[in-house]
């Protein structure tokens, strides 16, 4: 069982004892021959009553939290448990839910290389459908780690529900990857995978079963993606942008993403596992200046007249929020995510103003704030 579930199930079985009284109750009262009609009633009430005290934030509780694992992980490691457990430290109150792919903690990694995106994401849809705490809330925050940013970000726009309020992402891969991960020499599982996906990123079999391959993106080939991509082409509605085969944008995509309060995009200052780095703030290589990228505010998804993925409008809006983490890809230090979590999780504010159309740095090096912010170009 998913060690932070728990909870969860110790709570399903408070609720299960509670409402077996009713019947003594029921017994209780025929034999005085008083109050029958209240002593039928009461199982309803009963149930009705207990399910909302174990299932129903407050309105002064914060909202509930889901963490999306990154590559390599599992939603019951050691460091993700780790991590939901100060979550809840620093924010008491605070309900965490860290999302599987599979409760088995191997299977759950493996998962994080082989595997459909698209099933896995209607399985994590289903998923938080199902837990009381996330489904009483009016809204959740989430973050994602690495290639479980881009998954939320998926969940966002084809489930939403629980709706997400802030979305947090750390180094993930929103405009894809050029290069496949380079893998640690003993982590063999990984080495599979990249020896599987380099074979043919773009084949079916790749497009189905291989996760890296998912959100594999050459603009050099941009008409080869838009035509063999299954995942990464459709949640960032790229492929009304083909040449060949045009397709319409969903519309619900673009809602979704500017029904956020906030996006906040995390890149690492020294990362070279993604590649490019700056498709953690949604830019991408040019294909026409080999080693220069072109930033969020200069791709086609962000200028098209339809914006078709909602980036424009809520970029007009002052609700996304762009970020560095000082280090290497998911060196995640407390000096990075905990001035983070402060500011954008576990509130219930959905509009707090505009934010500074700058850059975040955590963790600041004059000492002096625990946030601080430097222009670092348009993002």
């Amino acid at each position: 069982m998913d060690t932070l579930h728990v909870t969860v199930a110790a709570r399903h079985r408070l609720k299960s004892f509670l409402n077996s009284f009713p019947l003594l109750i029921i017994t209780i009262v025929q034999v005085s021959g008083k109050m029958l009609t209240y002593a039928v009633l009461y199982p309803l009430l009963a149930g009705l009553t207990v399910g909302a005290l174990l299932a129903s934030p407050s309105s002064s509780s914060p909202l509930p939290v889901v963490v999306w694992h990154g590559l390599g992980d599992s939603a019951t490691s050691e460091g993700m448990v780790a991590f939901a457990k100060e979550l809840a430290q620093r924010k008491p109150g605070l309900f965490v839910h860290n999302i599987y792919v599979d409760e088995d903690q191997q299977a759950d990694q493996r998962a994080g290389f082989f595997g459909n995106v698209d099933d896995q994401l209607e399985r994590v849809c289903e998923q938080l459908k199902e837990i009381p705490e996330l489904a009483a809330a009016p809204a959740i925050d989430a973050i994602g780690f690495s290639q479980g940013g881009q998954f939320l970000r998926g969940y966002l726009e084809r489930c939403n529900a629980p709706p997400i309020r802030n979305l947090i992402t750390f180094g993930s891969q929103h405009l894809g990857i050029e290069d496949l991960p380079l893998c640690k020499d003993t982590d063999y599982l990984c080495k599979a995978a990249r020896a599987a996906s380099r074979w043919g990123v773009w084949t079916n079999y790749a497009q189905s079963n291989l996760v890296q391959a998912q959100y594999y993106r050459d603009p050099t080939r941009y008409e080869t993606y838009l035509g063999a991509s299954g995942f990464l082409a459709d949640i960032n509605n790229e492929r009304i942008f083909s040449l060949e085969s045009p397709l319409p944008f969903n519309a619900t995509y673009a809602t979704n993403v500017r029904s956020l309060n906030r996006l906040v995009l995390f890149k690492f200052s020294k990362d070279v596992t993604v590649v490019p780095k700056s498709s953690s703030w949604f830019g991408a290589s040019d294909p026409d200046r080999p080693g220069k990228t072109l930033p969020m505010r200069t791709q086609p998804i962000y200028l098209h007249e339809s914006d078709p993925l909602g980036l424009r409008g809520l970029d007009d809006e002052g609700r996304i929020v762009f970020a560095v983490c000082e280090g290497e890809h998911m060196q995640l230090s407390e000096d990075c995510w905990g001035p983070a979590v402060d500011k954008w999780l576990g509130g219930r504010e959905w509009d707090d103003g505009r934010e500074e159309d700058k850059v975040w740095r955590f963790p600041t090096s004059n000492g002096e704030d625990s946030m601080g912010f430097v222009v670092q170009g348009s993002p």
